[in-house]
């Protein structure tokens, strides 16, 4: 490993952890030639997995649409962004923990509107009004009044 201080790569690794709720090890390493001190993570490397979309077409998996549309959907919520990485990181868990290597974009959409509906009310009204293409009023109010019933 490189050290992105000086450039030589003679670093060791200090301490070593997993890191909570992924498959991720977080190493602190420190560079032998300047004594500087980094952190690295490692991530087990997957195969990679493709979203089915509506259209039947096919592309690879990516956090960044999934996470933009969470953002999208807590916007102005008083939601931390840690616990938006914390539903991210379980959506993963459970998209890359199934057996097959294609996923529909509608699994993947249910999947995080169930993280939602547990998260805030308003973000998963916001989110599933766009996912479930909501086309009049009366489609909205059925879905509010899920939340509504006892």
């Amino acid at each position: 490993m490189k050290c992105p201080f000086c450039g030589r790569d003679n670093t060791r690794v200090v301490d070593s952890r997993p890191v909570e709720d992924t498959n991720s090890i977080r190493r602190r390493r420190m560079c032998e030639s300047c004594g500087k001190r980094f952190t690295t993570y490692e991530k087990v490397e997957t195969i990679p997995l493709s979203v089915i979309k509506k259209d039947q077409s096919r592309e690879p998996y990516s956090r960044s649409k999934v996470q933009d549309g969470i953002l999208r959907a807590c916007y102005k919520r008083p939601i931390p962004v840690e616990k938006i990485e914390e539903i991210m990181d379980s959506i993963e868990g459970e998209i890359f923990d199934r057996a097959d290597r294609e996923i529909s974009s509608n699994q993947i959409g249910e999947i995080v509107m169930e993280h939602l509906q547990a998260l805030d009310a308003v973000a998963y009204v916001r989110f599933a009004s766009v996912y479930r293409e909501f086309k009049d009023v009366s489609t909205f109010m059925e879905e509010l009044k899920k939340f509504m019933e006892p």
